[in-house]
């Protein structure tokens, strides 16, 4: 039985010495594990960043090319949707690749630069329209009435009566109470010179001055029903 104790004892060495190197290798391997996870992490957390500044400048590229009637109507549902977009990429602008970095300062500049001018349309809508203001808007441009020749009272009318056609359903009281005193003018100057207008353009001007109260009577006529 001697003769078996060595060999016996140099296996269970050879075994222990086996099993420790083992244990070690998978200690030693453990932390490049945690660095490739690591680094996933963070390729996808740069990938969504870059993935939202991408859909924030199709957003801003949206907004800015929408019609400016229509952007008034929404600028407080617009700005909190900028907010909450721009907030979001914010919170990770620093894992951003530099031409991100760019892109994203890029388009936050656009869309204040736009959303200021909003603000200050915004501002001159809400001012009180003055007679001479709406006189050249709805003749579409300054004109002197009072001197205006003859020959240019036909364009002049046809010119009022589209911008009511086209701005009427927006009017207010108000607006109409305008539209008819640029329209009184109109028929001042009208009555001093319609001597010197062909018998064609005066049944154009009386029919084109009928339209209005026309029209007129049935923006009453609607609000009475309406109440």
């Amino acid at each position: 039985m001697k003769r078996f104790a060595f060999p016996l004892s140099l296996l269970l060495a050879t075994l222990a010495l086996a099993s420790t190197t083992q244990a070690q290798q998978t200690t030693t391997q453990k932390p490049a594990t945690q660095k490739t996870t690591t680094q996933t992490s963070t390729s996808q957390t740069v990938s969504g960043v870059e993935k939202d500044v991408r859909v924030f400048s199709d957003w801003v590229s949206d907004k800015l090319n929408r019609a400016e009637v229509s952007v008034r109507r929404e600028m407080p549902r617009i700005s909190a949707e900028f907010d909450r977009q721009s907030k979001r990429i914010d919170r990770s602008v620093d894992s951003l690749s530099a031409q991100g970095k760019r892109e994203y300062g890029d388009q936050k500049k656009r869309y204040e630069d736009w959303a200021a001018k909003q603000d200050s349309l915004d501002a001159k809508a809400r001012r009180p329209e003055t007679a001479q203001q709406t006189q050249d808007r709805l003749l579409g441009e300054k004109v002197v009435l009072s001197s205006a020749r003859a020959t240019e009272l036909p364009d002049l009318y046809a010119r009022f009566i589209g911008s009511t056609r086209e701005q009427r359903r927006q009017w207010t009281a108000a607006d109409w109470s305008k539209a008819g005193v640029v329209l009184s003018n109109l028929n001042a100057r009208y009555a001093q010179v319609r001597e010197q207008l062909p018998l064609e353009d005066r049944v154009r001007i009386r029919s084109w001055q009928g339209e209005f109260r026309t029209l007129e009577a049935a923006r009453d006529a609607k609000e009475v029903i309406d109440k």
